[in-house]
């Protein structure tokens, strides 16, 4: 069972009848969401490739006031797609959210990335994402007239060295949801990215370089990498009623990276008391 049946930061039996669908949900800040949502009440149907990470998150939402149950696919699968929301109707009867959270890339630089990696990285991100986002809207919300779709994207958006496949894939993504936010309000559907930067997930801490993990928090204004509830937290405000009039936009949620890498002012730059010190300019006798 979770450590506790009660979320740090919204009122008991928040979400209490929604059903939410939450791909990627075995670990990261699919699992943290997923949690989170099933504390507040819901019905969680969470996805992802690999089973046992999925039984870990059923594991901990053990108990919980909501539901939890899962499903191991491939969002790439249309067919499979397609099984996991006749079987979300079957079973609750409607759709409130579905949380884009599912996929995946690797860190190399661009002229080594081969057609298949970069492949591989836009259908599992692009077209994952499209496939889950279209089978629950017309199978669910469209019908049903309205819901929400959340599909986390990656910060920061200024260009992302190593990663070109996927900072093109979540770029994809993030005007999808503008586009679709504009074409679906009409049934009452609203359609936002969460940009995430660097979350302190299992992930980031023992796949990537070590180097990069070492100067994490230093490229971070805030000076501290991302709390996986964090990301769960603004996930559930987004699904309650005070996230009905948030649609068509990016949420960033990344300690400042967007805006600016590592502290101000710069180590470099600072004088005592960390105030900036410009050079006296005197014009030339």
């Amino acid at each position: 069972m979770a450590e506790s049946s009660h979320s740090r930061v919204f009122r008991p039996g928040l979400l209490d009848g929604q059903v939410c669908v939450v791909s990627g949900a075995g670990s990261g800040l699919g699992r943290e969401t997923t949690l989170e949502l099933t504390r507040l009440g819901a019905a969680v149907i969470g996805c992802g490739r690999h089973g046992e990470p999925l039984a870990e998150t059923a594991a901990l939402a053990d108990g919980l006031p909501g539901s939890f149950e899962h499903e191991e696919m491939d969002i790439r699968d249309e067919e499979a797609v397609g099984r996991l929301f006749d079987g979300v109707l079957e079973r609750h009867r409607r759709l409130d959210v579905l949380v884009n959270n599912a996929g995946g890339q690797f860190l190399g630089p661009a002229e080594a990335i081969t057609p298949k990696g970069f492949r591989t990285v836009i259908e599992l991100n692009v077209q994952g994402t499209w496939l889950m986002t279209h089978a629950a809207a017309t199978k669910a919300m469209i019908p049903q007239g309205g819901g929400k779709v959340l599909s986390v994207t990656l910060s920061p958006h200024n260009g992302m060295p190593g990663m070109v496949h996927s900072g093109a894939a979540r770029a994809a993504v993030e005007n999808m949801m503008r586009t679709l936010a504009i074409e679906w309000a009409r049934f009452g559907i609203r359609t936002c990215a969460l940009a995430a930067g660097q979350f302190a997930t299992e992930t980031l801490l023992t796949k990537y370089p070590q180097v990069v993990v070492d100067n994490l928090e230093r490229s971070i204004p805030v000076g501290r990498a991302g709390r996986p509830e964090e990301m769960a937290w603004l996930v559930a405000y987004l699904a309650s009623p005070a996230g009905d009039f948030f649609s068509g936009t990016t949420i960033t949620i990344d300690g400042g990276r967007d805006n600016w890498a590592g502290p101000w002012p710069p180590d470099a730059i600072a004088g005592e008391g960390g105030e900036p010190v410009a050079e006296e300019r005197r014009p030339k006798e």
